[in-house]
């Protein structure tokens, strides 16, 4: 489905300009994006949850956490302060360089528009195109990081969001790049005078819908064209992306009221419960004392893991649905049913499909028309997202401990493991402990060095 036109079918391939499918002699190619809805939606009619059965079982071995929050809470009181948060994204209330940061990204977008109009014309050569868009995209992975370690007044929190949105600016632009050339590629476009786009057009209504036209390139190299692509909940460029027909008012309003309540509530486990565990976690590892240390990991390991369920349905589902119906997106598979997964790859194919299409698309495919292996391959999609996962965590905390990277390339063995050894629902069963446990492993590690290398040590804790 994430196919790209070879050289010697160039001439069959019109279609794909102005179409959802195109024809290549017997063979019909679909795009990456399709109308439909997301599995928690009611509108999907999805039904299938079994591997929830899975996560409860794991998770009741774990019950007596229950209790422990209400200890915790009745010990330590109420520590909830939604004004708190606000000090982790600034540390100065008249200095925000995380959101100048990201205004500052409006510049490579602007470079990157500009290097493709000129590329549609035949202004500036192919090579030429390439190695602007090398600058480019090598500024938009190191300006950004090189910012957040020298500005002493970026936050951990402010880091994160900012090199967040450049690295999903980066996946982005670097699609943009992939299907403009396909489409030279393909209309040989040179010298043409840049027509109006329609990709995100000012619409007429029929029976209170509204209807979208197509666009053909180089008539897609527009500002409008290009900032819808921008703020659009995918990373994979197409120019005629499937359109939702209405903005369902009742629908954005419900998904409003997850993001708020869903938020507010992260927030609250997270000061309440976690905060806690962690602070009694840091003699113990200081102390190396195994099983004061296994005990903290398992009582941190429930909260993790509830928030990052939560997480999960607050930002692929009520977040990115909200964004679509905002831009009448249609395409709204963010995920799939990674709860149902008996594999670790079926996992991280199907709990983030806009990264997975990405990586289909534009990394793994290309990687196996060179003649890489399928192994090989797989194995270097791990390697970048690991790569990303370390970014996105050792350069905000301003420490590099690679244990992010470690965790993303362990999945290999133990995709392996799960594989060769079990099945069904053991199969289901390793994938949930690997989440449940895996990530409280990651989070202590990254909080005790933080506190070990920014306050010299680890004082004595609190005592649960």
């Amino acid at each position: 489905h994430l196919y790209r036109p070879t050289v010697a079918s160039r001439p069959h391939f019109k279609q794909v300009l102005t179409g959802r499918t195109f024809n290549s002699g017997k063979q019909t190619i679909k795009l990456c994006h399709r109308l439909q809805e997301s599995l928690l939606s009611s509108e999907s009619g999805y039904s299938n949850y079994r591997g929830i059965l899975n996560w409860c079982v794991t998770v009741t071995m774990r019950v007596l956490d229950g209790p422990l929050f209400l200890f915790q809470l009745h010990r330590y009181g109420i520590l909830v302060d939604p004004i708190q948060v606000v000090s982790l994204f600034l540390k100065d209330p008249y200095s925000w360089p995380a959101a100048c940061l990201i205004i500052v990204s409006n510049v490579f977008i602007m470079a990157a528009l500009y290097t493709e109009r000129r590329l549609a014309v035949g202004t500036i050569s192919e090579g030429t195109g390439a190695f602007l868009y090398c600058v480019n995209l090598g500024a938009i992975l190191c300006f950004p990081s090189a910012t957040v370690l020298i500005v002493n007044s970026m936050t951990p929190v402010g880091g994160v969001f900012a090199l967040g949105v450049y690295t999903v600016l980066l996946l982005k632009l670097y699609s943009y790049k992939d299907v403009n050339k396909w489409c030279r590629e393909i209309r040989q476009a040179k010298a043409r005078t840049l027509s109006r786009s329609n990709s995100c057009p000012s619409v007429h209504r029929a029976n209170g819908n509204a209807v979208h036209s197509h666009v053909t390139y180089p008539g897609n190299l527009t500002h409008r064209d290009m900032y819808y692509f921008i703020f659009a909940p995918t990373l994979c460029y197409e120019l005629n992306f499937p359109r939702s027909p209405r903005i369902r008012k009742r629908f954005l309003l419900r998904r409003l009221l997850e993001m708020l309540f869903l938020m507010q509530l992260q927030v609250g486990l997270i000061q309440q419960w976690m905060v806690p565990t962690v602070q009694n976690s840091m003699k113990p590892f200081q102390n190396m004392e195994l099983s004061r240390m296994v005990e903290r990991l398992l009582k941190l390991a429930v909260p993790n893991h509830l928030i990052w369920l939560i997480f999960f349905y607050w930002f692929f589902h009520s977040s990115m649905n909200f964004v679509a119906e905002l831009m009448q997106f249609g395409d709204r598979e963010f995920y799939r049913d990674w709860w149902n997964s008996e594999t670790v790859p079926y996992f991280w194919a199907n709990w983030n499909i806009p990264v997975h299409k990405w990586c289909l698309r534009h990394f793994y495919k290309p990687m196996l028309r060179r003649g890489v292996n399928k192994l090989p391959a797989q194995i270097a999609v791990f390697l970048l997202s690991a790569f990303f996962h370390e970014y996105l965590v050792s350069i905000p905390l301003k420490m590099f401990r690679l244990w992010a990277f470690m965790g993303m390339m362990a999945q290999v063995p133990l995709a392996l493991f799960v594989a060769r050894f079990l099945r069904g629902n053991y199969g289901n069963a390793a994938v949930w402990m690997s989440l449940i446990i895996g990530q409280p492993i990651a989070v202590l590690m990254y909080v005790h060095d933080y506190y070990v290398l920014h306050y010299g040590g680890v004082s004595e804790a609190r005592t649960a």
